[in-house]
């Protein structure tokens, strides 16, 4: 129904993943496990460069697919993934070597989260919202306060969270802010509708006194749009692999019945279309199309969330009313959860939306000037 890729998680894993599928989405297994599953299996190591521990001849694009092959199985652990995956990217990106070279090793292993709170910063580039955290000059430090109200993979036992600050001269600078900081204080898990073995939560920066040895970058208007491509690029792999694996059980359901009837040609067409969209991401992404265009980027990541959404719809047409029979829709229902989070995971798609709409308007106000 979908072009095929090759395997890029061990059988380990997938078993892993699918074995543990239902428990990750509702909180059952402990969300600790999470992060050394993936990263023994080599998942953060895509896209790497080998000289630091990562996959010989990989790049950006094994890296998004790599995710994508998660979310076939779980999207709770592929958000997990991609939080990882994504800080890991800051790093490499960071002219701070000093940073990388002390973290990046651990956050391979998985014996360090590394979390991304930057969503804030991301729409702050767009004007949609200021920044959250404000800094002021102490002597050699800064002094942060702020919050972070939704923040994926701070995990209990250790994490590094990207933050975006407002520097004491007004510039948005990016920090990284390690879980035992003084003033850096972790709420309970967030009470979330499914993913809850994502170690979700909510941050508090009271006061917290930061050195330039935790700066990624000192101006993010100069680094985010060079970075957003790969954070949006990693986070539509929740999109594309939840659309495979909904058109796939849709195609199998009755014995392939759905695929030789009436839905037959809308779940090909849907098929086509996802390959389509993915690879003109994956492509867009490589060759940095995203870094000058980023209004491609917004459309690619809500075309691949609506796909994920009518996949779903799908595979709940093909499967009828055994859908809601349990335990044989279990797989369905934990899908339908996950597709409803894909419109609101940050930057949202009515936020996507809204800026593609302002970009239409300028350019009709141009083109009428």
């Amino acid at each position: 129904m979908t072009t095929r890729h090759s395997d890029r998680l061990t059988p380990e894993l997938a078993a892993w993943l699918e074995r543990h599928a239902g428990a990750l989405d509702d909180g059952s297994v402990d969300a600790a496990g999470v992060l050394p599953q993936l990263a023994a299996a080599g998942v953060f190591r895509q896209g790497v460069p080998a000289a630091l521990g990562g996959v010989s001849g990989s790049d950006i694009g094994d890296a998004i697919e790599t995710v994508s092959q998660v979310a076939e199985h779980s999207v709770a652990a592929a958000f997990v993934a991609w939080g990882q995956r994504v800080f890991i990217e800051y790093l490499l990106r960071s002219p701070n070597q000093a940073l990388a070279q002390a973290w990046l090793a651990p956050l391979l292993t998985g014996e360090m989260a590394g979390a991304t709170a930057l969503s804030n910063a991301m729409k702050f580039l767009s004007g949609i919202e200021s920044l959250q955290i404000g800094a002021r000059q102490d002597g050699a430090h800064w002094v942060l306060d702020g919050r972070m109200p939704w923040v994926t993979n701070l995990r209990k036992q250790g994490f590094l969270v990207a933050a975006a600050v407002s520097a004491p001269d007004g510039t948005p600078a990016v920090v990284a802010l390690p879980h035992d900081i003084d003033g850096l204080v972790r709420s309970a898990d967030l009470n979330l509708l499914a993913l809850q073995s994502s170690n979700t939560a909510a941050l508090e920066v009271r006061g917290v006194r930061i050195d330039p040895h935790w700066l990624i970058h000192p101006d993010a208007r100069q680094y985010l749009p060079r970075a957003r491509p790969a954070f949006a690029g990693l986070q539509c792999g929740l999109s594309i692999g939840l659309a495979r694996r909904a058109l796939r059980a849709a195609t199998e359901t009755g014995q392939g019945q759905a695929s030789r009837g009436i839905l037959g040609e809308p779940l090909r067409a849907l098929g086509r279309q996802l390959d389509d969209v993915t690879a003109r991401l994956i492509d867009g992404v490589r060759g940095e199309r995203f870094v000058t265009e980023p209004w491609l980027l917004f459309e690619s990541r809500i075309a691949l969330a609506e796909i994920a959404s009518q996949a779903v719809q799908l595979e709940l047409q093909a499967s009828g009313g055994a859908a809601y029979l349990r335990p044989a829709g279990d797989g369905f229902a934990r899908r339908w959860r996950e597709a409803a989070f894909l419109p609101i995971v940050t930057p949202s798609l009515v936020q996507l939306k809204t800026e593609l709409a302002k970009r239409q308007a300028r350019l009709a106000a141009e083109g009428a000037a």
